[in-house]
């Protein structure tokens, strides 16, 4: 199974391989999600170390389960070869209703057939007001005339 664009990236296919990443987790389908990943790719995701495309789809349930109303925003970064920098926001909120908004980078390295090999996250996050938010899209895919991180300053 391959997963294109396949590395090494250009510009636009990393920017097309970026907002697939972000289509799939406005999905919030976990087990749709991991099949990006290879069957042993190796996460660090703040203070989680995950191992294996098994392990991602728990992850990604627990995550979901957790962040309600979830909506990302990718936007590449850099990218050389097989690898790939992006940032990134998304929002949520808790089952107290609390919104929040988290910052983050990753760092991905990518096998030849275009699955994620490693995925190295650094995040942070704080509460939000929810007239704060600024992803009020419907639950899902990001529409192509919403704008994207730099528009906010994010």
């Amino acid at each position: 199974m391959s997963r294109p664009p396949l590395p090494p990236f250009t510009e636009q296919s990393a920017i097309e391989k970026v907002r697939l990443a972000e289509n799939g987790w406005n999905s919030r389908d976990p087990a749709k999600v991991a099949q990006a990943y290879t069957p042993d790719t190796r996460w660090r995701n703040r203070t989680e170390f995950v191992v294996g495309r098994a392990a991602v789809e728990a992850f990604l349930t627990r995550k979901w389960n957790r962040e309600l109303e979830y909506r990302l925003i990718k936007e590449l970064w850099a990218f050389a070869g097989n690898r790939i920098a992006v940032r990134y926001a998304y929002e949520y909120r808790d089952d107290s209703g609390q919104w929040y908004r988290a910052y983050g980078n990753e760092n991905w390295e990518f096998a030849g057939d275009g699955l994620m090999r490693s995925r190295y996250a650094s995040i942070n996050e704080h509460p939000i007001a929810e007239a704060d938010r600024r992803f009020r899209w419907p639950q899902g895919r990001r529409p192509d005339d919403h704008p994207g991180l730099s528009h906010f300053g994010f």
